[in-house]
C-alpha cells in the first residue's frame, strides 16, 4: 500500500539525489579543469613533494559485547584532513614498499551519541603502501596508522554510567584502511575504499571495552604546488636500512599499568622478552622466543584464586611464542601469539597476543610501544626499550 511514509521517503531519496548529482557536476568540472595525468618513466623525473587529503567516512560500531548495545544510537561520521609526503624511491625502504606515501591525519569523529560517547579528536601518523610494484590508473594501497585519540565523553560513576566502552579521555587509535588510487589527473587522485577504527586505552583505566568502527571511505589526494623541480636519480639510493644479518636476537624490557577494577589503583607490569629472529627480504622478520611477564595484578588474582602469595617462579606467568614482523624501513610492525607455559592462578585465557611498533636504531638499540593482550582482551600498554644482537653476517 502507498502511504504517506513510502511518499516521504521517496521525496527524501530525490533530494538526496539531487544533492550528489550537484556535487558530482561540480567535481567533474574541477577534474576537467586539471591538467591532464600522465606518468614519467624515465631514470630523471619531476615530482610533487606533497599533497593534502580530505576525505569523509561513515559506517557503524561494531557492537562486540552485548552490553554496549545501548550505546549505538546511529551511524558514526569521519571528516578527515591528512598531510601527505610522497616517496620518490631514493631511499631503499621506498622501493621495498612500492614508494609509499607517508603523513599525518587529523580525523574528528561524530559519534552519533553526544551524551554518552561524545566525539573523538585523533592525531595519528601512518604509511600508505601500494599493493603493485608500478603506478597504475587504478591501485590498491593499505594504510597502517596508529596515534592517539581525545574522546569527550568517558564513564563517570555519577553523571555517565553507561558508557562501559570507554573509561579514559585519552585513548591510542589504530586504523586500517584499503582503498584505490584513482588517478583522475596530473594532481588530483580520487580514493574511495573501506576503514577499520578502533579505539581503546589499553585497560589503563576501567571500563576499556573500548570502540571499532568499520566505514566506507571517499577522499580526494591534491597535490601542492611547488616552486623548484624536484629531480630524482634512480642511482643515488640510501641503503642504510638495510639488515647486517639474517639471524639476530632481540631482547628488551617493558612496563605498563593496568587496573583491577572501576576507580581502583593503578598496577604496574612488566616484561622481559628474548627471541631469535630471522631476516627475510628485508621487510619480513620471523621470530620465536620467550616471555617473562611479572605483573601486580596477576599477583592479586594469585592470592585470590590459590588463598597465598607466589613465591619463587609462581610470581612470574612465563609464556613461549612466534612472531611475524612487516618491516617499513627502520620502523617494524611485529604481531605476536604466545602460550603460557607457567600460569599458576589462570586468571585469563592462556594465549597471550602482541601488537606493536618498534623502531630499530643504527647502533642496536630497540624503542617498543605495544598492547598486550588474551584473546582480543587488552591487557596493558606496553613501553619498552631493548637491543639486537646480529649473528653472522648477511
Amino acid at each position: 500500500m502507498f502511504t504517506r511514509a513510502i511518499f516521504y521517503k521517496i521525496i527524501s531519496f530525490f533530494i538526496i539525489f539531487s544533492k550528489v548529482l550537484k556535487k558530482t557536476v561540480i567535481y567533474l568540472l574541477f577534474v576537467i579543469a586539471n591538467s591532464q595525468f600522465a606518468f614519467c618513466q624515465t631514470d630523471s623525473i619531476t615530482l610533487s613533494n606533497w599533497s593534502i587529503k580530505p576525505s569523509i567516512n561513515t559506517g557503524f560500531i561494531m557492537i562486540h559485547r552485548s552490553t554496549i548495545g545501548h550505546l549505538v544510537k546511529g551511524y558514526p561520521t569521519f571528516y578527515e584532513l591528512d598531510l601527505v609526503k610522497h616517496t620518490h624511491g631514493n631511499k631503499l625502504w621506498h622501493l621495498e614498499n612500492n614508494k609509499p606515501d607517508i603523513g599525518l591525519s587529523f580525523q574528528f569523529i561524530d559519534l552519533k551519541n553526544p551524551a554518552q560517547l561524545g566525539h573523538a579528536i585523533c592525531v595519528a601518523p601512518f604509511i600508505d603502501i601500494p599493493f603493485n610494484v608500478k603506478p597504475k590508473v587504478s591501485r590498491l594501497i593499505m594504510r597502517i596508522c596508529w596515534g592517539t585519540t581525545y574522546i569527550t565523553k568517558k564513564f563517570d560513576v555519577t553523571t555517565n554510567q553507561k558508557d562501559i566502552a570507554i573509561g579514559s579521555h585519552l585513548n591510542a587509535f589504530v586504523q586500517f584502511k584499503w582503498f584505490w588510487h584513482l588517478q583522475l589527473s596530473k594532481n588530483l587522485r580520487f580514493e574511495p575504499g573501506i576503514t577499520f577504527s578502533h579505539a581503546s586505552n589499553g585497560k589503563s583505566a576501567n571500563p576499556n571495552l573500548g570502540l571499532n568502527v568499520l566505514s566506507l571511505n571517499a577522499g580526494l589526494n591534491i597535490a601542492l604546488p611547488h616552486n623548484k623541480a624536484n629531480v630524482l636519480f634512480k642511482s643515488k639510493i640510501d641503503s642504510s636500512t638495510q639488515v647486517k644479518s639474517k639471524n639476530e636476537i632481540l631482547t628488551y624490557f617493558a612496563m605498563g599499568l593496568n587496573q583491577k577494577g572501576i576507580n581502583t589503583p593503578k598496577l604496574r607490569t612488566h616484561a622481559f622478552s628474548v627471541a631469535y629472529q630471522r631476516n627475510f627480504r628485508n621487510t619480513h622478520k620471523f621470530s620465536v622466543g620467550i616471555d617473562f611477564f611479572y605483573d601486580e595484578l596477576y599477583h592479586i588474582d594469585y592470592e585470590n584464586s590459590l588463598r597465598q602469595q607466589p613465591t619463587g617462579i609462581d610470581k612470574f606467568r612465563v609464556s613461549a611464542k612466534l612472531g611475524y614482523s612487516y618491516n617499513i624501513g627502520r620502523i617494524s610492525i611485529p604481531i605476536e601469539l604466545g602460550y603460557y607455559l607457567v600460569d599458576g592462578a589462570k586468571p585469563d585465557a592462556p594465549i597471550v597476543s602482541r601488537l606493536a611498533v618498534r623502531y630499530y636504531s643504527k647502533c642496536g638499540l630497540v624503542g617498543q610501544f605495544g598492547l598486550r593482550t588474551h584473546f582480543a582482551v587488552a591487557y596493558n600498554f606496553e613501553y619498552g626499550l631493548g637491543y639486537r644482537f646480529f649473528i653472522g653476517k648477511k
